[in-house]
């Protein structure tokens, strides 16, 4: 396999760290170029009696944003090793937006952290790992959190 663009999913976690650094090494192997993504998942709207939107949630929004671009950058400056990185950060549900992102970029690999859970929570809640495996259309590497990158 050759992989010429590699997608790698982060947030705010240790795990998130792993898969980029993961994958920033995998893209100095193959010579690939990267593209961070960072999925703002949407806050619900509070709604005024008018039916218009709280001023709240927009303020929270344009923080996100900038917060996603912040994270996006931290990841870039401590993990890329000079690799041609794109930065994309949606408001989306994490799985569907890292699938959607990756579609429309074209990456083939992606790369990403999961946390290990298990049991009920697992049951509960997932794995955002696990759905874009299943769903994607190219190779996912899963980092998890327990190992030593």
């Amino acid at each position: 396999m050759n992989f010429k663009k590699i997608l790698i999913a982060v947030d705010n976690s240790t795990c998130s760290e792993k898969a980029a650094k993961a994958g920033y090494d995998m893209a100095e192997k193959f010579g690939a170029e990267v593209a961070l993504v960072n999925i703002i998942e949407p806050i619900p709207a509070n709604v005024n009696p008018d039916l218009t939107l709280a001023p709240v949630f927009l303020e929270t929004y344009d923080n996100s944003e900038e917060n996603s671009h912040i994270l996006l950058k931290e990841m870039e400056t401590k993990y890329s090793k000079g690799a041609k990185t794109t930065y994309l950060s949606v408001v989306d549900t994490a799985a569907h937006g890292i699938i959607q992102q990756s579609d429309e970029w074209g990456s083939d690999l992606i790369v990403i952290g999961t946390y290990g859970r298990t049991g009920l929570y697992h049951f509960l809640m997932g794995s955002v790992a696990e759905h874009v495996a299943r769903k994607s259309a190219c190779p996912v590497l899963i980092i998890p959190n327990k190992c030593d990158v």
